[in-house]
């Protein structure tokens, strides 16, 4: 710096010279590929959707239709004077009450002695270490590859041996534990922390308190798909309920629509009419656990 106070400026390097910074400007990517391929999948799902749904719309079209309609070419897929009176007819020819309430009483015993029968085992496989663990877990997997058909000669046998046939008690008890339950309720345990059975077992948390408190609240998706699965088995139940009862006052609902099916012979809209009646609670059942069925088929999928 010079005496007087004046600041020196290098003749090479003027400060009005030097250029302003600019931003680097990045391309843009185009975005028709992924909109492509996001198009592509709604059309799949759309294609997918319409061949689930479309057995549904057209059995509904024809409860509401004539037999002629039902039965005439080209088919019609809008009822133009619907007829309403086919789900009532439905309803009193075919006995529907009684047998919607017998599919419900075996359904709901099944369902909860899969889940509990289930969480049981599933614990027992995950948590608790004993002699031929892995031997009978593969027992268990096993008899998912036996078809039922295999087994019905003897269960039938043992049914009649305890007394039980034509009994709510032959309706149920074959069916209160499965291997699949315990499976997917062992996956799903596995996936538990060792840190909060530690920090449980801390706490004087025994086997039933851990599983209880612990365990099953943090498995609510997979006990709620197990259910659901549960559910849809045993209300879609028809062989082994025809052969184990002989009172119509225990059959269940699909033999029902069978026997509506020999009254209307000649009434096909009353016939879809009780096949959309018994079809009911399972949609609704479907349409409210739809996330937990999802949550808990994935729930697993992590580790072995």
């Amino acid at each position: 710096m010079p005496a007087d106070g004046t600041v020196a400026i290098d003749a090479g390097v003027r400060p009005e010279a030097a250029a302003p910074a600019r931003p680097v400007v990045v391309p843009r990517r185009s975005r028709a590929p992924h909109l492509a391929k996001l198009a592509l999948r709604y059309l799949v799902l759309t294609v997918l959707a319409f061949v689930v749904i479309f057995p549904i719309y057209i059995t509904i079209v024809n409860s509401l239709l004539v037999p002629d309609q039902i039965a005439a070419r080209p088919p019609k897929f809008f009822p133009t004077d619907p007829q309403w009176s086919s789900y009532s007819k439905a309803w009193s020819q075919g006995n529907m009450s009684r047998y919607l309430v017998n599919s419900a009483i075996v359904t709901a015993a099944i369902t909860v002695g899969q889940v509990v029968t289930a969480i049981l085992a599933g614990y027992a496989f995950a948590f608790l270490s004993f002699p031929f663990k892995r031997t009978l877990f593969v027992v268990f997997l096993a008899t998912l590859m036996v078809p039922f058909e295999v087994t019905i000669i003897v269960n039938l046998t043992t049914i009649v041996d305890l007394g039980w046939y034509d009994t709510y008690q032959g309706l149920v008890i074959p069916f209160l534990a499965t291997g699949f339950g315990a499976f997917l309720m062992r996956q799903t345990f596995l996936q538990v922390p060792r840190d909060l059975q530690d920090a449980a077992a801390l706490d004087g948390f025994g086997h039933w308190r851990f599983m209880t408190r612990v365990a099953v609240p943090l498995a609510r998706p997979a006990v709620a798909a197990l259910a659901v699965f549960g559910f849809l088995g045993a209300w879609n139940q028809y062989l082994w309920p025809l052969i184990v009862t002989k009172d119509d006052r225990l059959r269940t609902v699909q033999i029902g629509l069978k026997q509506l099916r020999a009254v209307s012979i000649d009434q096909f809209n009353v016939t879809f009419a009780g096949v959309i009646i018994a079809a009911a609670p399972l949609f609704l059942l479907l349409l409210l656990f739809q996330k937990q069925l999802v949550r808990g088929l994935t729930a697993g999928a992590v580790k072995g």
